[in-house]
């Protein structure tokens, strides 16, 4: 299994509350390396984040239909797995790209265990592409960070979930908005990141920035922080790479 772990992976862009296709990302060499992995007329099955709001998944499905071919990503199939269908996951062996969609990152992780797709995945020698929630559900231990408001104050909110297993990396994404944005009175960077660090790292990723994972080899590539023991560290830069 090779897996491509974004923050923002572009795609699927807005105007005025419309979704509109557009390229994928080229920073960092995101899309190019992606290119170099992607299977001709390729299968692809996106994962939603929410499994109720089909209207949503509906436009994020038909963005992604027009923006992978205007990429240079040949699609030959197309769909999207969530509460109206979650036996499109039976198809996995079949399916060349498994992509893992952003949103409420313990929404999309009940999802994830009601498909049983961590089980499913073993063997699996598809390509795995996630986008920020998708990402963090990535790791065999999730770090989810609260987004929702009421969430930082809840002593009931698991903060540790288990995910799927292709990573041990905790993925912290949009880290170049989230650095300066509050929750429930709270810093998100300072009050909340800082605090959780102390049990385990985690890698915060600016959007164009990602993690490739080939096998047993983990890189990631672009601007990324490591927080850990409470401290913010730069480990990587725009244009560089760095093995974890």
């Amino acid at each position: 299994m090779k897996a491509v772990l974004t923050s923002s992976i572009g795609g699927c862009g807005k105007i005025d509350d419309f979704r509109l296709p557009e390229p994928l990302l080229r920073t960092n060499g995101l899309l190019d390396r992606i290119a170099v992995i992607w299977r001709e007329n390729a299968r692809v099955t996106l994962i939603c984040s929410d499994p109720t709001n089909y209207s949503k998944n509906d436009d994020i499905c038909a963005c992604y239909a027009k923006a992978f071919p205007m990429s240079g990503l040949s699609v030959s199939q197309i769909c999207i797995c969530d509460g109206r269908n979650p036996e499109a996951i039976d198809g996995l062996d079949k399916t060349d790209v498994l992509f893992l969609l952003g949103g409420h990152v313990p929404t999309q992780n009940k999802f994830l265990k009601k498909l049983r797709l961590r089980e499913r995945l073993s063997g699996y020698g598809g390509i795995v592409l996630a986008l920020s929630a998708g990402s963090m559900n990535c790791a065999d231990e999730v770090y989810a960070c609260p987004e929702l408001e009421g969430e930082a104050l809840d002593p009931n909110f698991e903060r540790r979930i288990s995910g799927l297993g292709i990573t041990d990396v905790n993925i912290l994404p949009h880290f170049q908005y989230l650095r300066n944005e509050s929750l429930d009175g709270l810093r998100v960077l300072e009050d909340i990141a800082f605090a959780d660090s102390a049990e385990r790292e985690i890698i915060a990723l600016n959007d164009g920035s990602y993690i490739y994972i080939d096998g047993e080899k983990t890189t990631v590539y672009g601007e990324a922080y490591s927080i850990k023991n409470g401290r913010l560290t730069l480990i990587c830069e725009d244009g560089k790479s760095l093995s974890l």
